[in-house]
Order: C-alpha cells, then structure tokens, then sequence
C-alpha cells in the first residue's frame, strides 16, 4: 500500500512548530514564570521552593545518599574532595519489590516496613558503622510539599505506589524514626530534593556557569535558580515541574491522546515531549496513514529511534519494525516517510523543551543580555534519541540570535545520588 500524500503532508503539519510559534511559546513559558513568582495561582508552572541555592563546588567531607525515584532504591556513600571533584565509596541498591518474595510498594504494606528496608539499605552503606556521624541527602521524586530543606510531605504517591501511612508525612521522619529503631542515631537525614535539582546541583558542583537543571527522558521537568533580582530575597533553586506547562496548541493527536489519558487536562508540555508519550503519539499517526484510525500498535521512542537512525538502501529496518508492530509491508518509498515522521516528532519535542529553557534565560537575564551558561539535562531523550540534541542547539540560535554562542548544554547522568549527598553537605550553612 502507498500512503496517501496529502494526509501524510497535513500531519507533518501538525507536527511543525515554525520560528513564530516558538517565540510565542517561549515568552508565554516566561509570562508564566513571572505570574508564578507573584502568584502560583495564576500559572500552569507549580514554581516549587527548593530551599537551597547553587554549590561552590569546594563542598567536601563524606555524606550519605538516598535516590528515592521509584521501585529501584539506591544509598550512595559519596565522597565530596572540593574542586568539583568527588568518588563513590559504596553504592547499594535493590528494588522495593521482589514478586513472590517480598513488596514494600503494593496494597497492604506499610510506611514502617519500607522504611526499615530502606534503612537496612543504609546500614549497609555505612558497613555496620553506627559511631561517625553522616549527614544523609535524599533525591525524593515524589509530589512533595516542602517548607525548608529538611521537611518535605508527600501529598500523593504517584508510579503505582500504594505505602500505607507516608501520604500527609514528612518522609525524613519516617527515615528518621526507621534509622533510630536499627540503631542507627549517627545517620542525621537533612536535605530532601527532587531529581531535578539534583540534576543542577550536581552539574554545577563540577562546573561553573551551570544555572538551569532539567529531564528529558520518559518524564520531564526544569528547575533554575532564580536570581530574585527585584529582591532582597537570596537565590533559590526553583523546581518548576514543568511538564504541567498548559500554554500550548496541542495538534489532534496530543489531544486525542490527552483525552484518553490518566489524568486527562494536565501535563500538557510533558506529553507532547516525554519519550513515554512519543512511541504512542507516532503510533496514532502511523494508524491514520495506514487506514486504521485508533488502532494501538505499541510503538516506543525505541522504534522511532532505530527508525530514523536507519541509512541502508531500502529503508530495510524501517520496514522490520513498522512490519512487526502493525503487520503491514511498506516500500522503501513509504518507509522514507515514516522517517520522515518520526523525526517531526523528535524535532516538535526538542524545539519545545527548547522554548521552555529560553524562557528561564530571559527570566534570569531581566532586562540584561543571556548570562554564558551550560544547561544541564539528563535522560535517555536528550542523551540517546537521535536529532534531539543539535534541534536544542538550532532552536537556542532561532530565539537568542547571536547570544545563543553564549549557551550549550551537558549532560549529567549521575545526579540523583551526588545532588543529593551536596544538598546534605549545603544543609550545614
């Protein structure tokens, strides 16, 4: 079967975000940075305190670490040697749930028994030591409502966790009481954050000019440190969770997409970005070109990668894949097209992100020129998918013009552990 042209080139279309959409869209993300400042009512971006600035990066001493993000739970014993410079002592992790054996995430289990697992966990990092005193960072990924850098409630678990008893409760009292009931008094919790801070912290302990943290993987969110210009207030890291950010155009498939969806009028940015909605919006639009509308293939952001990576002469893989999922056989024509595809979609994503991120510059920039900055981003989108990275950089060059020489972006992928153990070691100032 050949695909039907003009249906191909109006759901290109829906696809494009031209140069004056992408300015629009960046100072609308920045209108809504500035209302949230003033007012979180008044904006689709949440604007979270996280109590905490930017490290020096001569931060030193030996801290705990706990990654916290999902059923996979980690304790880190980071040493910090100053001169962004630091080494991982002792790494222990293990999921919260083994099927047949035990499962501290399910219906029926309770805040005490995963608390002491998660404290059993820190035992071990610390090898059974209970006399040296270690100050214990903790990267919680979690909607959390936070009033200082130690306190931080969960309001609702999210990613299927169903723990009795830690909704309404400061998780690092529960750690807490967990650790003194284990004999573990020499183990002080003092810093929660989430793992988008994190991801700042631990880029800007390495390198200067780092102000702006993000993730680009199957979720995504940016924090920044707001400057408080207008302020005597001091600097703060704010997390934005930006993935709720509602002042864009959704095309038909993001809202078809959206009205089927768990929390169906939320998340708006994130699910016309993240690498866990790509596959399925591909997917919708594959449907349409193959005559069968709203049908579910169960394409990934996987397939469309290896789908546009594929140079041979054919388009052979292209045809595997889409072979596989859907049952259909392309020629190499069509196969070209489904490229084509893909890759519009891979482009919207990282010239979306990337009007998101220049909005903050012009925050931080008030009425000046775009401080020279790297922005730090992790996550399998921004480090793996094909196109993401250099569309970053060309929409940074459409919006900032010649001050985009002054902005790039790195990649930090171990920041869930070393943010949290330098938000432990920031906690004594």
């Amino acid at each position: 079967m050949a695909f039907d042209k003009n249906l191909f080139e109006d759901i290109i279309r829906e696809f494009t975000v031209n140069g004056d959409q992408l300015q629009e869209i960046a100072a609308d993300f920045r209108y809504d940075l500035v209302k949230g400042l003033e007012n979180p009512d008044e904006s689709s971006l949440r604007m979270l305190k996280s109590y905490v600035g930017l490290p020096t990066g001569k931060e030193t001493g030996e801290y705990l670490a706990l990654d916290f993000g999902g059923t996979n739970v980690r304790v880190l014993r980071i040493r910090l040697e100053g001169a962004g410079k630091f080494e991982v002592v002792k790494k222990v992790a293990k999921p919260l749930r083994v099927e047949g054996v035990y499962d501290f995430v399910g219906a029926g289990s309770t805040a005490e028994q995963m608390f002491d697992f998660i404290a059993e966990l820190v035992d071990e990092a610390v090898e059974g030591d209970h006399e040296t005193k270690y100050l214990l960072g903790h990267t919680f990924s979690f909607p959390s409502e936070q009033t200082d850098l130690y306190n931080a409630k969960l309001i609702i678990w999210t990613k299927e966790f169903a723990t009795a008893g830690v909704e309404g409760e400061v998780v690092n009292d529960l750690l807490k009481a967990a650790l003194h009931r284990q004999g573990i008094d020499n183990v002080e919790p003092t810093a929660v954050i989430n793992d988008t801070v994190a991801v700042l912290l631990a880029a800007a302990y390495k390198q200067p000019d780092i102000y702006i943290g993000s993730i680009y993987a199957t979720g995504h969110n940016t924090c920044y440190l707001e400057p408080y210009a207008d302020s005597a207030a001091e600097p703060m890291i704010l997390n934005l969770e930006s993935g709720g950010f509602m002042k864009l155009a959704p095309n038909r498939f993001d809202v078809e997409y959206d009205k089927n969806s768990e929390k169906p009028g939320e998340q708006r940015l994130e699910k016309m970005v993240s690498g866990r909605y790509m596959g399925e919006l591909f997917g919708m639009a594959m449907a349409e070109l193959l005559g069968e509308k709203g049908k579910a293939y169960g394409f990934t952001s996987i397939d469309m990668s290896n789908i546009i990576v594929d140079e041979s002469a054919k388009r052979a893989q292209v045809a595997e894949i889409v072979a596989a999922k859907t049952g259909k056989t392309l020629g190499a024509e069509d196969c070209e097209l489904v490229q084509q595809l893909a890759s519009a979609l891979v482009v919207r994503s990282a010239r979306l992100v990337t009007a998101s991120f220049v909005g903050i510059i012009w925050q931080q920039a008030g009425k000046g020129k775009p401080q020279k900055q790297h922005i730090a981003i992790d996550g399998s989108v921004y480090e793996k998918m094909p196109l993401a990275k250099e569309n970053i950089m060309r929409a940074l060059s459409e919006l900032l013009g010649e001050d985009a020489a002054e902005i790039d972006t790195v990649l930090e992928n171990g920041g869930s552990g070393l943010g949290a153990a330098i938000a432990a070691a920031m906690s004594q100032k």
